[in-house]
C-alpha cells in the first residue's frame, strides 16, 4: 500500500521548509510570498496531501471540526438546517459532524462527553435535555437552535413561531373561518406550548370564542395527525378549518380527511407549518407557514464562527427569523 504523503514530502517537493508548508495549509497567507505559496499548493495537489487535523490541533489548538446536534434525523425539517450549517462552515475550512440523539437524554449526554474527548472547536445544538450549565461546562463556543429562552449565556437562532401561528390564523380568518381547530403538537422539551399560546392569544385579540374541544394535543407524528383529525371532525359542530403545528401532522390530517370522504378544502381547510418538501406534493398541495430553515443554519453557523474567531460581541445574541405564508390548495373560504 502506498505511503500517505506527509508535510515533509510537500516541503521537499516545493523546496521550502515545513514551517512554510504549515503556514500555507493553515491559511496564514500573509506570512508567505505569493510565488512560494503557489509552489506549495502545486506540490500539495501533485502529492494528494491531506492536512492531519489531529496533529494540527496539537500545534494550533484547533481541529477545524464542529458538531451539529439535532433531536430527530427523520424529521424532514432538519436537512435544510444542516445544509445551511454545512455550506457556511465548509466555506471557512471547517467540517461538520452530525449528532442525532432521537430525543434520548442519555444519548445526548454521551455526545457531549464524546465532544470533550474529541476537542471540537464548537457546537450547534437543538437541545433535548441539556441545560445552560451543561453547555457552559463544555468550555467551547456554542450556538443554540431555537428561541434560547433557557440558554441566556449562548447565542441562539430560531424562527418566530408565535408570529407564524398568527400569520396562519389571519389567513384563515381572512378567508372567513371563525371556527378553527388546532392540532397542537406536544413539546418534548418545554412545558409551554408556543403554538397553543399564540392560538389562544389570537382568539382573544379578535374576540373569537375559545372552544377547548377544538384543541387537540398530540405527538408530532403523521399517525397522531390522522387520529386528531378524526377526533375533530367527529364533533357535533366540527371546525371549518384546522391549523396543524407542523406539516407532518397536517399530512396525517389530510389522509384522515380523504379516508373519511371529507373534501379538502371544500368541506374543511387544513394548514401546516414548516414547509417541508412533502407539503408541496400532497393532494391538494398543503398551505403552510414556511420557516427559514436554511437561513437558520447559515445564521447559526456564522454566529459560531464569530465565537470561534473571537469577533463576536460579549453579549449573547438571540435571533428569531420571520416566517411567511405559502398559500397552496388546501385552504379556501368555508361553505356558506
Amino acid at each position: 500500500m502506498a505511503r500517505r504523503p506527509t508535510i515533509i514530502d510537500v516541503a521537499r517537493l516545493a523546496g521550502v521548509s515545513k514551517t512554510t508548508v504549515a503556514r500555507v495549509v493553515n491559511g496564514e497567507f500573509n506570512l508567505v510570498r505569493e510565488e512560494t505559496r503557489q509552489r506549495v499548493l502545486d506540490a500539495i495537489e501533485q502529492l494528494g496531501y491531506e492536512r492531519n487535523a489531529i496533529a494540527g490541533s496539537l500545534r494550533t489548538d484547533r481541529t477545524f471540526m464542529i458538531a451539529l446536534s439535532i433531536p430527530d434525523i427523520m424529521n424532514p425539517f432538519w436537512p435544510e438546517v444542516a445544509r445551511g450549517v454545512q455550506d457556511t462552515v465548509e466555506a471557512n475550512g471547517y467540517t461538520v459532524v452530525l449528532l442525532n440523539n432521537d430525543w434520548d437524554a442519555d444519548r445526548e449526554q454521551n455526545h457531549i462527553r464524546m465532544m470533550r474527548r474529541s476537542q471540537f472547536d464548537g457546537l450547534i445544538i437543538n437541545p433535548t435535555r441539556i441545560t445552560n450549565d451543561d453547555l457552559t461546562d463544555l468550555h467551547i463556543p456554542v450556538v443554540v437552535l431555537g428561541g434560547g429562552d433557557n440558554f441566556p449565556d449562548f447565542d441562539a437562532v430560531g424562527s418566530d413561531t408565535g408570529m407564524g401561528v398568527k400569520l396562519a390564523l389571519e389567513h384563515l380568518l381572512d378567508l372567513g373561518h371563525t371556527r378553527i381547530g388546532l392540532i397542537a403538537g406536544l413539546s418534548r422539551r418545554r412545558k409551554a406550548n408556543i403554538r397553543q399560546s399564540a392560538y389562544l392569544a389570537f382568539h382573544h385579540e379578535h374576540g373569537l370564542p375559545v372552544d377547548e374541544s377544538l384543541i387537540v394535543e398530540c405527538p408530532f407524528t403523521q399517525e397522531s395527525g390522522f387520529t386528531a383529525m378524526q377526533q375533530l371532525m367527529s364533533l357535533d359542530d366540527p371546525p371549518t378549518a384546522i391549523f396543524c403545528a407542523n406539516d407532518i401532522l397536517a399530512i396525517g390530517a389530510l389522509i384522515a380527511a380523504q379516508k373519511a370522504g371529507i373534501r379538502v378544502p371544500d368541506d374543511v381547510s387544513i394548514m401546516g407549518m414548516d414547509d417541508i418538501y412533502a407539503a408541496a406534493t400532497t393532494f391538494p398541495p398543503l398551505t403552510t407557514i414556511a420557516k427559514p430553515k436554511y437561513d437558520i443554519g447559515v445564521k447559526a453557523a456564522n454566529f459560531l464562527l464569530q465565537r470561534i474567531e473571537g469577533t463576536a460581541p460579549d453579549v449573547p445574541r438571540h435571533r428569531r427569523l420571520p416566517c411567511y405564508l405559502v398559500q397552496r390548495g388546501s385552504t379556501a373560504p368555508p361553505v356558506a
